[in-house]
Order: structure tokens, then sequence, then C-alpha cells
């Protein structure tokens, strides 16, 4: 006899970085058939769904400012046999981006959780930047406290592996500064529309 399916399926869908034909069959097959697609911003997300012609499922907003509250109605869905895609504006989510608290409470409550890779900008970066490749630690964003801003350089001060940091264009100058002021002069590679 075969097994019902009792609960839905949250699956973490990479998006393009830059150019919407790096989307992956899989990633637009998984679109194609979630019940919702809890998106980082659904303006923007309903762009690439338009570009890959996808219409049709629901678009609920999954973002830093309502990830914990929605998580539970996201887990409510999940439970009553809805699977969910999430995805973000770029890349992977839950890497310096929405989705984190939601797999993390699908995985205590024994909700399946599958990955459907493709594009991501870390990996991407450190391919183009010229630096070493063997070995990098990645530190995402920095804070927009100044203190922990510092403190968090700081404690990188003697770390010899490449470090990517994600950065928002507009304080792109500000983060240059303070990398220079505590970490020293350094090689760096910036990118931008990695594809």
């Amino acid at each position: 006899m075969d097994e019902q399916k009792t609960t839905g399926t949250l699956y973490i869908v990479a998006t393009p970085i830059g150019n919407s034909r790096d989307m992956s069959e899989r990633g637009r097959e998984i679109l194609s058939t979630a019940d919702i697609i809890a998106a980082e911003d659904t303006r923007r997300s309903v762009v690439l769904l338009n570009k890959l012609g996808i219409r049709g499922n629901s678009l609920s907003a999954n973002h830093k400012f309502n990830e914990y509250g929605k998580a539970k109605w996201f887990i409510e869905q999940l439970a009553s046999g809805k699977d969910i895609a999430v995805i973000t504006d770029a890349g992977t989510p839950c890497i310096s981006d929405p989705g984190e608290q939601l797999v993390d409470a699908c995985h205590k409550l024994g909700i399946p959780v599958l990955s459907v890779p493709g594009p991501t900008a870390i990996a991407t970066a450190v391919a183009l930047s010229g630096l070493a490749t063997a070995r990098f630690t990645f530190e995402g964003f920095l804070s927009v406290n100044k203190s922990s801003r510092m403190e968090h350089l700081q404690s990188l001060k003697n770390e010899t592996r490449t470090m990517v940091f994600y950065e928002a264009p507009h304080k792109l100058l500000r983060t240059l500064e303070d990398l220079l002021a505590v970490l020293g002069d350094r090689e760096i590679a910036v990118c931008r529309e990695l594809t």
C-alpha cells in the first residue's frame, strides 16, 4: 500500500543572480507546481516568474521584517499538505536572505525540506575574483551598527583566507573604507551582477 502524503514539502529554490536564463529546469518545475511561493520581495519575484512563464501560484511575502511571524502560517500550510517554494531576490535562500527560520521550524517538526540548487553569489564571486579559491570564509553582511561592524572586522584581522562579504551598493564605499582601516591594504575584488 502506498503511503499517502500527509504534509507538504518545503523547497529551497535558488534563483538567478543576474541573468534569468540561469534558472535551472528543476527550479522552474518546482516553482510551476508549488502551491505557494514564499518570496523575499513579491514585486521583484513576479518579474522573474513572468519571464519564466509561471502564473497561478499563490505568492506570499517572506522577508526579514515578517519572517518570524509568517513562519507559523507557512508551517500551517505545509501541515495541510501544501508544497511551498522559498525564493529570494537573487541566489540561494537562507544565505544572508530569508528562509533560515522556516527551514529550522520544518526540521524540528519533521516536515520535509529539499534544496533546488542553482546560482549562488558566494561561489560565483570567489571563482571570478582572481583570489585564492582553495579555502575561503563567508562573512555575510556586516552590521550597520558602527561598533558591531568594527568588532566583526577586528575579529578577522589575522584571517589569511579569502573573505567574502555581502554589501548593498549604497553602503559599499563606507565598507571599503572600514575594510582598509581595520584589515589594511589587501588585494580585493568587488563583484556585482555576476551573470
